[in-house]
């Protein structure tokens, strides 16, 4: 069970990961969600952004890997991803990179309620 448990959490980690490469620039979040990001401002808040999912994705995978801190790194990782699933759920018109960006959210969100599943079993039994 402590397998799943480690595996999931490190799936969703390396999901949160993976946009960190938009933080070295427009060019790059340009490839990662087909945006053109002209204004400095939102280049900046974007960059920072995926410095953040970096944190997340690394504290994710920390958790797998530290017992004590699992629950809370689930619920950060649950509460990220479901924020942005609502979040493109409720807006039309995006397009197939945000797509991309949303089915990798539901695989995250997948592997950290069977992580959260695992963990609960192995705590009732």
């Amino acid at each position: 069970m402590n397998y799943i448990t480690i595996s999931m959490l490190v799936i969703a980690g390396v999901i949160h990961i993976l946009p960190l490469m938009g933080a070295f620039g427009a060019s790059q979040l340009i490839s990662l969600y087909d945006v053109k990001i002209e204004d400095p401002n939102l280049l900046i808040l974007m960059r920072h952004r995926a410095v953040l999912f970096t944190l997340l994705g690394a504290f994710l995978i920390y958790a797998a890997f530290e017992p004590s801190i699992r629950i809370v790194a689930i619920l950060g990782g649950l509460v990220s991803a479901t924020t942005f699933l609502w979040l493109a759920l409720t807006t039309s018109d995006y397009n197939a990179n945000m797509t991309k960006v949303i089915y990798a959210d539901l695989i995250a969100i997948a592997c950290l309620l069977v992580s959260a599943a695992t963990l609960w079993l192995s705590k009732v039994n």
